[in-house]
């Protein structure tokens, strides 16, 4: 059990502080580039075993691609902008401007030129040696996810459940496939084969060809939505990654399943790349970390950077009111500590008895003296809390994909339930002994939060396809809440059970009535996405967002407070007592007066941006 970090891991870049969200193979080079969620581009020597830190982002690192001869690469950010880096130097080169929302993908087209796709819904050429947009193409109609490459078109997909072919020259759009009825994460082009490849969210590899437009194959290749599809530089074989955490190889002449990879526990599935000669294929994991496979056997071959410390970025929180605080991360370890305004100490770190994996929910709770944690590898953990350890761990697989939000139900005949909001657009009802006593399914999209009403036996939620909605726990639909245009990621109710506010990506909170679903009012968040929403009371929400800020909205009067405490997002909030605490992805906790949004005191289990002194 380690409580603290070491302070040689402290001051030292071993390996990314948060997950990987990509690596890129450099071509002629036994190396790869290295993005991660906690903004930082890093250099992985493959042969050494060693990661080097290039620079941060002011926000996270979604995607890093390499040029064709290995000189540039391109890391595109949540900041909004995409970094074009010197390979011999390992020098940022230039910065592109001109999204208005998270930069999710690039790709060069060739050393002058290069396009980019983000969540404002746009595709934008650049010029790479002058940093100008040479053209912005619109024409999708929710954020752009994924973009390639290949022969004068430009192919893209993303939210609005469509795969796009554009000129490249023209911008004009060429071709339309869909809308389907899943999201469409991921596409890549097969030059091999003339084929487009697009990976959806119902677990099917869908292959066009691309001159006639004609379906090719359809290949039911996962039981859970495909994060990343990647396409064989040598031979055009697909590789599949989805959130059923199995990794897949298929032929690219018979479309049959050619090679599984050998699992490992904490591989990130949108990571996924093969080598620019396509022996290995490379991934990154949410310990920080590379894993290399042989592409022929699928042998896991090794993993690239310090392994051991673990990444506490942490991505949901519980509390009680006496101060008691537990908290899961992206390295799958539950921390119990103490938080008030005079003791800041951790108490616990608990391993799940199947070991650690990636969670991103919590609970506690003090009158039933238990607590409930979920996993991205779809399943659930319920103990008992004695308020110095959790004991008597039961597991259940729920099925249904990660399991995003927990909440145990205090109503009457639902004593100690808990209500599950799992990635496949279902909420799981189980029992405190482990039994699933049903699943509430009113959601087309993945559920991101959910709250029980503290009295009547209803439940809101939210999904990634912007729904929000009212259930009761028959699982019966009771009221759609209409207004939100992106992704709504938090809900909550206040205390009294009158009122529901809402976070989405299209950058307001919405505040309701339940009962009658009016809409009370809406908010403008700026143009920096929101993440958790919390009634202090019936006049008073706070919100979070990705850039480590709290506001605090009055209703009555319409006054907004405004206060940034963190170095990374704000990932939850949790009422306790007189105040509240705040979740950090950059590994604190801040137990925050909500009068003046001032940290009274903080407990951090990691530091995960490194200062400028300590690189040198």
């Amino acid at each position: 059990m380690h409580l603290q970090e070491s302070k040689d891991y402290e001051d030292t870049f071993l390996r990314h502080r948060g997950p990987v969200t990509c690596v890129s193979g450099i071509p002629n080079r036994n190396a790869a580039v290295t993005s991660g969620y906690d903004g930082a581009v890093g250099y992985a020597d493959l042969g050494a075993g060693t990661v080097e830190l290039m620079g941060y982002h002011d926000h996270l690192a979604n995607k890093i691609t390499v040029n064709r001869t290995g000189t540039k690469a391109a890391s595109s950010s949540s900041d909004y902008t995409i970094y074009i880096w010197d390979l011999a130097t390992k020098q940022i080169e230039r910065i592109l401007r001109g999204h208005s929302d998270d930069v999710e993908d690039f790709v060069f087209v060739d050393d002058q030129y290069g396009v980019s796709v983000s969540r404002d819904w746009r595709i934008l050429v650049w010029n790479l040696l002058t940093g100008a947009v040479v053209r912005i193409i619109e024409g999708h109609e929710k954020d752009v996810l994924s973009v390639d490459v290949a022969n004068g078109r430009i192919y893209t997909s993303g939210d609005d459940m469509t795969l796009r072919v554009w000129d490249l020259a023209s911008g004009e759009l060429i071709r339309k496939w869909g809308p389907f009825e899943d999201e469409t994460d991921s596409c890549a082009i097969d030059t091999i084969h003339n084929r487009a490849i697009l990976g959806c969210d119902d677990g099917v590899v869908r292959v066009f060809d691309i001159e006639t437009g004609e379906r090719i194959a359809e290949i039911e290749a996962h039981s859970s939505g495909i994060k990343k599809v990647a396409v064989s530089p040598v031979t055009g074989d697909i590789l599949s990654a989805a959130y059923d955490q199995r990794i897949l190889v298929w032929d690219a002449g018979e479309m049959s399943l050619k090679l599984t990879l050998e699992p490992r526990a904490t591989i990130w599935e949108r990571s996924f790349n093969w080598s620019p000669d396509g022996s290995r294929i490379l991934a990154g994991t949410f310990d920080g970390t590379v894993l290399v496979w042989d592409s022929a056997t699928g042998q896991c071959l090794g993993e690239v950077g310090e392994c051991g410390q673990g990444n506490a970025c942490f991505n949901d929180v519980g509390s009680t009111d006496d101060g008691d605080v537990l908290t899961v991360s992206d390295d799958g370890l539950l921390r119990l500590g103490r938080l008030t305004p005079e003791l800041a100490t951790w108490v616990a770190e608990i391993e799940p008895g199947s070991g650690c994996m990636l969670a991103n929910a919590v609970t506690i709770d003090a009158e039933y003296a238990m607590a409930v944690s979920g996993t991205h590898n779809q399943r659930l953990h319920l103990f008992e809390f004695t308020g110095q350890t959790l004991d008597k761990e039961i597991e259940v697989l729920i099925g249904e994909g990660p399991i995003n939000c927990v909440r145990v139900s205090h109503h009457s005949g639902h004593e100690k339930e808990s209500f599950v909001a799992c990635y496949s657009g279902a909420i799981a009802r189980v029992g405190r002994q482990g039994d699933i006593r049903g699943y509430i399914r009113v959601h087309d999209g993945a559920v991101k939060a959910l709250r029980l009403h503290p009295s009547e036996k209803i439940g809101v939620s939210c999904s990634a396809d912007g729904a929000l909605l009212a259930w009761d726990f028959e699982g019966n639909l009771l009221k759609r809440f209409p207004g939100h245009l992106a992704i709504v990621d938090d809900v909550d109710i206040d205390p009294g059970g009158s009122l529901i506010a809402s976070v989405s990506r299209d950058f307001t909170m919405k505040v309701y009535r339940l009962d009658d679903g009016r809409l009370v009012g809406s908010y403008s968040l700026g143009h920096r996405s929101p993440k958790a929403v919390c009634f202090l009371d019936e006049d008073t929400v706070i919100v979070t967002n990705y850039w480590g800020a709290l506001l605090r909205f009055d209703l009555s009067s319409g006054d907004v407070l405004t206060r940034s405490i963190a170095k990374n997002g704000i990932s939850a909030l949790s009422r306790s007592g007189d105040y509240l605490v705040a979740a950090s992805y950059d590994g604190a906790l801040y137990l925050v007066d909500p009068s003046n949004l001032e940290p009274v005191n903080t407990i951090r289990s990691m530091t995960q941006r490194l200062e400028a002194s300590a690189l040198i």
